[in-house]
């Protein structure tokens, strides 16, 4: 397939937003794709500290009451995509792809959430750590600890057959990130396993937007668009 043919994919970073507009922004991206008014879209960020719960709903894995939410400054919110309690915090690369499904007549969906952890699994190859999967469970592991989350929604279509994609996934870039927001909670559930960061794999250390731009070209391997104008650093990351 030539790049003529390919659907156009706008990628942007946005250093730190507050979760709650960002929560907005993939609403009206998803709106907008739906109506045709709009690109599909991969945007990456970083969250101020934040517990999201999803549709499996076990606030009993959120240890902190509402006076330690308070007094450690995280933020909490309950939301709409799939999957348990999970944190977001500085140092963690978040990646909301917003993307139609079924385009084709097909519609894959746990074939979706095998590409995004192939993704990671392919980043992390880059830096000669060995990521993989846990049958039983979504995301992507090192060992035993876990270094990225996904959790996504599946918005149906009101135009058409298919989905919209919303949410994404959370990969731990910076070391202490487990300290940091990890402890107040069970992880997605997960009780017997950590998690653990890229500089902790790697013993060297990332700014997020390096990250950033090194994911894309890995993103654009397993769902093959046309990435955005460049600007800056990469030749496919623009900042809004």
């Amino acid at each position: 397939m030539s790049s003529t043919e390919l659907s156009l994919l706008e990628v942007s970073y946005l250093p730190l937003i507050e979760y709650g507009a960002a929560w907005e922004l993939q609403k009206a991206a998803v709106k907008a794709i739906d109506a045709g008014t709009g690109p599909e879209r991969l945007i990456l960020l970083q969250h101020p500290p934040t517990y999201t719960i999803g549709s499996q709903h076990h606030p009993e894995h959120l240890l902190l009451s509402s006076e330690q939410l308070k007094e450690k400054g995280i933020a909490l919110f309950e939301i709409d995509r799939g999957g348990d309690i999970t944190y977001h915090g500085p140092g963690q690369l978040v990646g909301y792809p917003l993307l139609k499904l079924g385009v084709d007549g097909k519609v894959d969906l746990h074939g979706y959430l095998r590409r995004l952890e192939a993704v990671i699994i392919d980043f992390l190859a880059g830096y000669g750590i060995e990521g993989s999967r846990k049958p039983e469970y979504t995301g992507v592991w090192v060992g035993d600890q876990k270094i990225c989350a996904i959790g996504v929604k599946f918005n149906k279509s009101k135009s058409r057959r298919g989905f919209i994609t919303s949410h994404g996934f959370a990969f731990n870039v910076s070391a202490g990130i487990g300290e940091q927001g990890f402890q107040g909670i069970i992880p997605c559930g997960i009780a017997e396993y950590g998690v653990i960061s890229l500089e902790e794999c790697t013993g060297r250390s990332f700014e997020l937007r390096e990250v950033a731009g090194e994911l894309v070209p890995y993103f654009l391997k397993h769902f093959p668009y046309e990435a955005a104008a460049a600007e800056e650093q990469t030749d496919v990351l623009q900042t809004d």
